[in-house]
């Protein structure tokens, strides 16, 4: 198993494809939890996944108690990225098999997804910033985890 991305109800189809893209590249799978705030295959969705969603591979789950029950039978642990983590993504200890989960750019998560996570880390930023961008802050961290697990793709492009 290899680190997965997974987003909670995202509201933006742009920063999704954006993410579904990278996911792509970089051989990872993505979940999308249920309801989103467009339709998957919405234009913003496409235009900023390119060509490259159709290497993507990606799991819809139509709840978050359907996702934790995949979860759950993959034996996975879930990492939620918040800015209510008090661990910076940087001292995190990440494991090959996790799955980092982004909340919703207008709302971030429940308190129910918080208490169901295993790790809650975020990104420091200066005083007064409240947050990035959803899809710079997942590829932030999908750079750290995939940093610390050995988890890039072995062969660059062009090798």
């Amino acid at each position: 198993m290899t680190l997965a991305l997974a987003l909670y109800q995202p509201d933006i189809a742009q920063n999704a494809g954006t993410l579904a893209r990278a996911c792509a590249c970089l051989g990872l799978g993505l979940h999308i939890i249920e309801p989103a705030g467009f339709p998957v295959g919405d234009a913003g969705f496409r235009r900023a996944g390119m060509d490259y969603l159709d290497r993507a591979v990606i799991a819809r789950h139509a709840s978050f108690a359907a996702f934790e029950a995949w979860r759950a039978a993959q034996g996975r642990r879930l990492v939620l990225c918040t800015t209510h983590g008090a661990v910076a993504h940087t001292d995190f200890a990440f494991q090959g098999d996790d799955v980092l989960l982004l909340g919703r750019e207008s709302a971030g998560v429940p308190e129910a997804v918080h208490a169901a996570a295993n790790g809650r880390i975020r990104i420091p930023l200066v005083a007064d910033a409240r947050s990035l961008n959803v899809a710079l802050a997942g590829a932030m961290i999908l750079g750290e985890a995939l940093r610390q697990t050995h988890g890039f793709p072995r062969q660059l492009r062009g090798s």
